[in-house]
């Protein structure tokens, strides 16, 4: 299978699901997670029509984003953040799904340059609770939303989550719920936001089902990485 028909595949999927679940036609996006796979990668995809990508490291993203500097490409960062690379992160990315500080949200905005579109934020939830994962605490939510509402220069756009592995389809639309219930609590409080950042290959359809806007594909897409 080539990255053209992977990419294929997984539109397929997610189309099916969409109908499935009674979402919306065209209501969840792919992002293929190009970590670690090399920019001519990335230009296969990019002819098989694939617009989104996600990183996971800094130099990384800088790198391809170089050497594909031709190419109309919407890079989203979705790795954890170091602040001493928020400034590369805020000059390079469109979308940053793993804010899980004030800290970390108010570099981004202060680092932001000032020529180009506001920086669409997702805070990450840790929503299993995993002490080896990134993330804020599902209580901590609305006090962070409220400070990274306020900041010039990006806007909060939703919530981000990577749930502990779960192969029973019932427990993964359970999981995915509770981050969807986060964001209707956040909603109901006054804050625009229109973006779930949620579902992987093995788990996609439990997070569409449960509202997903954006779903973050590797290995599906590219195969194993280097």
């Amino acid at each position: 299978m080539t990255i053209h028909d992977n990419i294929q595949t997984i539109g397929e999927r997610i189309r099916a699901a969409e109908q499935r679940f009674g979402r919306e036609p065209g209501s969840v996006s792919l992002l293929a997670v190009s970590k670690k796979h090399p920019a001519t990668n990335i230009r296969e995809a990019l002819a098989a029509g694939q617009g989104l990508f996600g990183e996971n490291y800094v130099q990384e993203m800088l790198e391809k984003s170089a050497e594909l500097a031709d190419a109309n490409i919407e890079w989203h960062f979705i790795g954890p953040i170091q602040s001493n690379k928020t400034r590369l992160i805020a000059a390079t990315a469109h979308w940053v799904h793993s804010v899980d500080s004030f800290k970390v949200a108010k570099r981004l905005s202060e680092q932001k340059p000032v020529d180009v579109p506001a920086l669409n934020i997702c805070l990450q939830v840790n929503i299993s609770g995993e002490t080896s994962k990134s993330g804020v605490q599902v209580g901590e939510l609305p006090a962070l939303a409220a400070e990274v509402a306020a900041l010039p220069g990006v806007r909060l756009r939703g919530l981000m989550a990577i749930p502990a592995p779960e192969h029973d389809f019932a427990r993964q639309r359970a999981v995915f719920a509770q981050v969807r219930e986060c964001q209707e609590a956040l909603i109901a409080q006054g804050f625009a936001l229109d973006t779930l950042s949620m579902g992987m290959t093995d788990d996609m359809e439990a997070a569409i089902a449960e509202g997903a806007t954006i779903v973050r594909i590797g290995t599906a897409i590219f195969g194993v990485r280097e």
